[in-house]
């Protein structure tokens, strides 16, 4: 899950308000997983450079190393279903996805997320 929530941060950071958005979830939910994330080092909140008043989450090393290692996992992970499904239907089954996820705004595809996809 906190591959996703990384994601949804972005490596320009983001807000409470746009994470929540991101995720489906309220702004005081998307708080809450701040709050925890920042406890264990993977995220800190900065003085937004626009505004003031606002703040903005960014990853942290740490953030960007499990980001990383999550992609990683799931880079074997796609392959073994690739392997199993063969490469056909692992297209389809990507294709579902991109449908039932509709206009979801946060990128489920790690390397082109890094700009080397």
């Amino acid at each position: 899950m906190h591959g996703f929530v990384f994601q949804a941060i972005g490596p320009q950071g983001t807000t409470a308000a746009e994470l929540g958005r991101r995720l489906g979830i309220s702004k005081q939910a998307a708080g809450k997983t701040i709050d925890s994330l920042e406890r264990l080092g993977y995220v800190r909140r900065e003085a937004d450079n626009r505004d003031q008043r606002r703040k903005t989450v960014v990853l942290t090393d740490r953030g960007f190393d499990m980001l990383s290692r999550s992609a990683r996992i799931f880079d074997d992970l796609r392959a073994r279903w690739e392997a199993e499904l063969g490469p056909a239907r692992m297209r389809s089954l990507e294709a579902d996805l991109r449908t039932v996820t509709g206009d979801l705004k946060v990128p489920l595809d790690v390397p082109g997320w890094f700009g080397a996809g």
